[in-house]
């Protein structure tokens, strides 16, 4: 493994956490996935996210922030290899679509504190598939509040991860081309995943298709 810490990003619906969970079992490594499921504001936000977008984001970045600081802080990040389903900046993204710019600049300062003592993967892997896959794999999981979620916002938010993966030029950035890949039940593919963690990447973007 040519990584200590990896974060595995994507749009809603892309298979984070799927792809996450298999691949901490087969490198036997620490597993770090995202809490939602009990967010209070999660469901309403789908219904009416103006009303409730911004205690929304905050709860997102104080759970995410508490949860990175206990798995990772005081993690020795050289000689444990950790695979987390998301990156802290997610929050930050999120917050960009979803506040009013008001609430963004006050968002904003409070997440540039947190974010500055977080550590960074070592490689950040983003997820693509485009919206119609992603609301079938919505759908299919079945998660009553997400059916509420639209293609316009899906589109949104896809739009404001690739421009942000577009600004780091100091990290390593895999984008892997997951339309009509089946990770779960053809093995090969998920080996092809497994072989390009193997691997080093130079700073920027490196864009990947499995097919």
């Amino acid at each position: 493994m040519m990584h200590n810490f990896i974060a595995i990003e994507g749009n809603i619906g892309a298979g984070k956490t799927t792809l996450s969970t298999l691949l901490a079992k087969h490198f036997n490594a620490r597993l770090v996935l995202e809490q939602f499921s009990d967010n209070p504001f999660l469901p309403e936000f789908y219904k009416n996210p103006t009303k409730v977008a911004f205690p929304l984001e905050l709860s997102f970045l104080a759970d995410r922030y508490g949860q990175l600081k206990d798995d990772l802080i005081n993690l020795d990040l050289f000689n444990e290899v950790s695979i987390a389903d998301y990156f802290i900046y997610k929050s930050l993204i999120f917050a960009s679509n979803n506040l009013k710019e008001d609430e963004l600049l006050l968002y904003q300062r409070l997440f540039d504190i947190i974010a500055a003592s977080l550590p960074k993967p070592d490689l950040l892997i983003y997820l693509y598939l485009d919206t119609a896959q992603l609301q079938k794999n919505i759908a299919k999981r079945g998660r009553v509040y997400e059916l509420e979620i639209k293609p316009e916002y899906l589109d949104q938010i896809q739009n404001r991860y690739l421009a942000f993966l577009q600004g780091l030029p100091n990290q390593k950035v895999l984008v892997i081309d997951m339309q009509g890949i089946d990770f779960i039940d053809d093995k090969t593919k998920f080996e092809q995943i497994v072989a390009l963690l193997k691997n080093d990447y130079p700073k920027g973007i490196t864009n990947i298709s499995l097919h």
